[in-house]
């Protein structure tokens, strides 16, 4: 029992979306537009490279296995939608809203997240290289067994932010400023940039021996043998 007056550690977990698809009908509209509305829609094995989507909202919506090179989504609006085995490199979703979404298995290559609001999100599965992150806005977000290479999160607000059997690798923190956001499950854990914002994150122990000579560089602690 812990002795009086002391309080046992917790970290609050996220909250993961809970997202029920109704009966979907399957997108024959041609290309994306801008502004456009889409609700119940299935959009599969679709070809949406450097298409125009730039403030369009995805209410209900599943994207399975479709391309989005360079695919202008920025200031879209994802609601209660499932993203699922979708490639890319470029797409842009900048200032873009994503609210009780799940993406599986994802391909993607310097998606632009920047200025982004994530909320209830779950990565599962799949590589994200280079995701542009900065000063975007997470909450309640998981990454679930996915690989993250480079991933910057310099100047984000993290809140309830989870790592669960990921490889977290070169990650810049630069700035970011968290809160509940547990590393621990974190199977890689890289961070190139950043590690003095790690205030307001959970670590393993064998997590800090690993960090311990970014924490001592960032202290001016040298170290010698």
């Amino acid at each position: 029992m812990a002795a009086k007056g002391q309080q046992r550690e917790t970290v609050k977990a996220a909250r993961r979306p809970e997202v029920r698809l109704p009966e979907l009908s399957v997108w024959e509209g041609g290309e994306l537009e801008p502004d456009g509305d889409y609700d119940g829609l299935e959009f599969a094995d679709l070809d949406l490279a450097g298409q125009e989507g730039i403030g369009a909202r995805f209410m209900d919506c599943a994207l399975r296995r479709c391309a989005l090179d360079e695919a202008g989504l920025a200031k879209a609006r994802i609601l209660d939608s499932v993203l699922e085995g979708v490639r890319g490199v470029g797409t842009d979703l900048s200032g873009a809203s994503l609210r009780d979404v799940e993406l599986v298995e994802a391909r993607l290559g310097g998606v632009q997240l920047h200025g982004a609001v994530l909320e209830r999100v779950v990565f599962r599965g799949g590589k994200i290289d280079y995701m542009n992150l900065r000063k975007a806005r997470l909450k309640d977000v998981v990454f679930d067994g996915c690989v993250l290479v480079e991933a910057d999160f310099a100047g984000a607000v993290l809140e309830r932010v989870e790592f669960r059997g990921c490889a977290l690798r070169g990650a810049d923190f630069t700035g970011a400023r968290m809160a509940d956001v547990d590393l621990r499950g974190a199977a890689e854990l890289d961070i190139a940039r950043g590690v003095e914002a790690l205030s307001g994150a959970v670590i393993s122990p064998p997590q800090l021996f690993d960090l311990a000579p970014a924490l001592a560089a960032q202290l001016g602690i040298r170290v010698l043998s």
